[in-house]
């Protein structure tokens, strides 16, 4: 007996999103049906022979009085067949009329249906019936799967068809109150896998960020979801779509489409970091082993990392379940062998990367980074790797930063860190890179203890080599210096004639074109220069010597820091950032 799910089977799944591939040409369709598979027509009872005093194939028709055959060619038209291969039209003229007849009918208007209300209403009623139908059906003919299959390809057309509520999206409301919304998505439990594949992806469609629906419509017809426990749903779904097949694959990345549309609202995305059933599909998902990596491996890593990303909650809970040694354990791989450009297997890596920089942002995700050895890792991979020497770097400031980086600095020092990273610093690399080393700069400067081995060993790299790291702090400081300046200048041309609420509402807009100018990689540059100043009189020395040479003293490095101070807030992490800066500001002199 036919199974029931082969009914329902999709095409596979594409590479753009939501685009299902093109079935077969219709024509091509008719053609097979037609022909045999020799080429011939199959209603052909039998082929002519040729015999010597029989001519073959179809008698001539009569000749007119004049000799022609068939109907005239139109007028107006030259008749290029100068052998007389072909004689007549092939059709009648009645039959021409009908041709013209149906021509005109295909390109006559057709007044589209109007989607408003009461179609909604008119379709909700249809929809809630086939539903019924179906439901009913199956509970009298459970073991008689032909008796109820009908009613379930009526159900399956009805749902792919509330995909036009997409585009109409102030209707959004109005299909919450009938119930629709409900009812739409327990069937998300249905028997059959392809029916809660085609609401999966009719979900996504609803809530897909293109949509042009407004926030209040938006959350109404996601809020209706939730209550319906869509989550609960999605998590029973991934746990029996079998991605061995190719519809069971398409719905598993439905799914994940609208775990990434409901993560754009903060709130939802918590609640989904909470979610055990998911999140516990996800984790077990990135780690599925694949001769090449999929769309869905690689869609599950970024929904792990957005989900990340959105709450430290969720952070908590990924660290709960060791989550931080199944990245390093994925990402230790590829210490020296690097995935192929632009595929899959890229950007899983770069989502693995990016969850894992956002844990390690907290004290808990340090203490765990640093029990799993991250920190030795990355110091690998800037030795060893290529496309992961980049992001093992950024992996790292973001390990040494805040007040809780002091562990991380001082294992940064025993694992003999230092020389990684200063000989990095000395040679030619690309802005973000740059950035991130005067990140680490400042964290092991800020953090490591006063007298203790790895401070020390820390300001002796800096003065090593006749100062040249040194050296290199003014030309970056420079650089950075003079690129501020000019949008500096720009600014203050744009506010001549402005009043004082215009230059308020610009503020935003000018603070960001000064930071990718370089504004923050100057006040990192100049926070390290403040420190060596404090720390060392032979660095105070060489500085000094170094700014004069452009005519600078170091009230330019004090006038960049009293800046950032007057940009902080009271937070908490702030404050004792404000108070180490008031402290280096008073050997700015």
């Amino acid at each position: 007996m036919t199974s029931i799910d082969d009914l329902f089977k999709k095409p596979a799944l594409p590479s753009n999103k939501r685009k299902l591939e093109a079935t077969q040409d219709p024509n091509e369709i008719y053609k097979s049906a037609k022909l045999g598979t020799n080429g011939y027509a199959k209603n052909l009872a039998r082929t002519a022979t040729i015999e010597d005093d029989i001519e073959a194939g179809p008698s001539a028709p009569p000749e007119d009085e004049d000799g022609d055959y068939g109907p005239s060619a139109p007028d107006g038209e030259d008749n290029d067949d100068e052998e007389g291969r072909f004689f007549g039209g092939g059709i009648s003229t009645s039959e021409n009329h009908i041709l013209d007849y149906m021509e005109g009918q295909e390109s006559a208007d057709i007044i589209p249906e109007k989607i408003d209300s009461s179609w909604l209403r008119k379709t909700a009623l249809n929809f809630e019936k086939r539903i019924s139908k179906n439901a009913e059906l199956r509970a009298k003919f459970e073991a008689e799967p032909q008796k109820f299959m009908a009613s379930e390809a009526d159900l399956d057309a009805d749902i792919k068809a509330l995909s036009i509520l997409a585009e109409h999206s102030e209707l959004y409301g109005e299909f919450a109150k009938l119930g629709c919304v409900g009812s739409l998505v327990s069937l998300l439990a249905h028997e059959n896998t392809d029916i809660a594949i085609g609401v999966l992806e009719v979900i996504s469609e609803f809530t897909d960020e293109d949509v042009d629906a407004a926030e209040a419509e938006w959350n109404g017809i996601v809020d209706a979801m939730l209550e319906a426990d869509l989550l609960d749903l999605l998590g029973a779904n991934f746990g029996r779509l079998d991605e061995e097949g190719e519809s069971d694959r398409s719905g598993v990345y439905y799914a994940l489409s609208v775990l990434e549309n409901l993560a754009s609202r903060s709130e939802i995305s918590e609640r989904i970091g909470s979610d055990e059933k998911i999140m516990s599909w996800l984790v077990k998902r990135i780690q599925r082993k694949e001769s090449q990596v999929s769309q869905n491996k690689q869609y599950s890593a970024e929904i792990l990392a957005i989900i990340l990303q959105s709450s430290s909650k969720n952070r908590q809970k990924f660290c709960d379940m060791d989550g931080i040694d199944i990245l390093l354990q994925l990402l230790a791989s590829y210490r020296k062998r690097d995935p192929n450009k632009g595929s899959e297997e890229e950007e899983y890596v770069e989502n693995l990367f990016d969850a894992l920089t956002c844990c390690v942002d907290d004290a808990e995700g340090k203490a765990k980074f640093l029990e799993a050895e991250g920190v030795e890792l990355c110091l690998l991979m800037l030795k060893e790797g290529k496309m992961s020497k980049p992001r093992a770097l950024r992996l790292l400031d973001h390990t040494l930063s805040g007040a809780s980086g002091v562990q991380a600095c001082e294992k940064l020092v025993e694992a003999a860190g230092l020389k990684v990273v200063f000989s990095m610093f000395m040679k030619k690399l690309d802005g973000s890179m740059t950035e991130h080393l005067l990140g680490i700069f400042s964290s092991l400067l800020r953090s490591l203890p006063p007298n203790e081995a790895g401070r020390i060993r820390t300001l002796a790299k800096f003065v090593e080599k006749d100062y040249e790291k040194i050296g290199r702090l003014i030309v970056l400081r420079r650089e950075y210096a003079s690129r501020v300046e000019i949008v500096d200048r720009q600014i203050r041309e744009e506010q001549k004639g402005m009043g004082l609420e215009e230059r308020e509402d610009m503020a935003d807009e000018w603070l960001s074109r000064r930071l990718d100018a370089g504004l923050f990689c100057l006040q990192t540059v100049d926070v390290v220069l403040a420190w060596l100043v404090a720390e060392d009189a032979g660095a105070e020395k060489k500085i000094r010597g170094l700014l004069a040479e452009r005519d600078e003293d170091l009230s330019a490095v004090r006038l960049t820091i009293q800046e950032q101070l007057d940009s902080m807030t009271g937070e908490t992490e702030e404050t004792l950032t404000k108070e180490m800066l008031n402290t280096l500001v008073q050997f700015l002199i």
